[in-house]
């Protein structure tokens, strides 16, 4: 379903106003893809590259075509690790941001990973 140019127009105008909305944003559509959301993550990133460095400027920094970048964010999209890493990389270095990974197991996952010990 394709955005309206009003929520665009929002969405530019609230990460312009307020960067740590944007890093929000971006920290959100990654959280998405490592939660194995896929398809949020990836229309997050396309709403906020939309917003911030615009997809022909991303193309220059990131070596890959700009429709290819439009088809891997899509909805639909199946973009490759480094592909995906590069389009973080670059959106962490054009709007000053640093993501950091933050392990915290969860008690099914100590559970589990104490039963294959045990075994």
């Amino acid at each position: 379903m394709p955005l309206t140019t009003e929520f665009r127009d929002v969405f530019k105008t609230s990460i312009d106003k307020d960067p740590e909305f944007g890093f929000e944003v971006l920290r959100g559509a990654v959280q998405a893809l490592l939660d194995n959301d896929l398809s949020t993550g990836r229309s997050v990133l396309r709403n906020y590259v939309n917003a911030t460095i615009g997809f022909k400027q991303l193309a220059g920094v990131t070596g890959i075509q700009e429709k290819s970048l439009m088809r891997m964010l899509s909805a639909k999209g199946n973009p490759v690790a480094s592909n995906l890493f590069a389009v973080i990389h670059a959106l962490q270095n054009f709007n000053g941001a640093k993501l950091e990974v933050e392990v915290s197991p969860t008690t099914q996952v100590r559970r589990n990973f104490s039963n294959i010990l045990e075994k």
